[in-house]
């Protein structure tokens, strides 16, 4: 990585939703499905779906801080899920798909914890978001990279991550990739 690439590794549900806005992100680089902060060495889509590792459905992003910061993909994280469901995203139930930042440095921590406390000043319920640093990360089974693009017509794609999308890019087609 360059001086000017970081990472950023965001939980909000299912990792398919997560995954497909920050793709269109201008300066991000990479962006990986998998799973991490859980006990399990060498966890799968199966053992985390069993509730039973501890891990969260996570996406690991590297980008580029010349082109888009850390808080500008926070802002979008927020924009993405609801912080304030406690271990689920609407039918999607489990600490799998917990709300989740895992910081990597300091200043990720600092500037994740100043934006919850901005957001919960503007909604009546909790913010559960889960700040920790981050710890080994496992990429999820390839067929999980990518999965909208690659899957769009599939029934939970089309009906429940495509008008996220249409929300993010509204939101944030400032920065996004043409």
């Amino acid at each position: 990585m360059s001086s000017t690439t970081q990472v950023a590794t965001f939980g909000g549900g299912c990792f398919w939703c997560i995954d497909a806005a920050f793709r269109r992100v201008n300066g991000v680089l990479t962006v990986s499905s998998g799973y991490t902060g859980g006990e399990t060495d060498g966890p799968t889509y199966n053992s985390v779906c069993s509730g039973t590792t501890g891990h969260a459905e996570v996406v690991k992003i590297e980008f580029d801080t010349t082109v888009v910061s850390f808080e500008t993909l926070l802002a979008m994280f927020f924009t993405l899920h609801d912080a304030t469901q406690l271990n689920r995203q609407g039918n999607d139930i489990g600490t799998q798909y917990r709300s989740v930042v895992y910081y990597h440095d300091e200043a990720q921590l600092k500037q994740t914890n100043e934006m919850i406390a901005q957001l919960q000043s503007h909604v009546s319920e909790p913010i559960v978001t889960e700040v920790s640093p981050a710890t080994t990360y496992y990429p999820a089974e390839h067929y999980h990279q990518d999965y909208y693009n690659e899957n769009p017509q599939q029934g939970y794609c089309s009906i429940l991550i495509a008008p996220k999308l249409h929300k993010f890019e509204t939101v944030f087609k400032e920065f996004l990739t043409e």
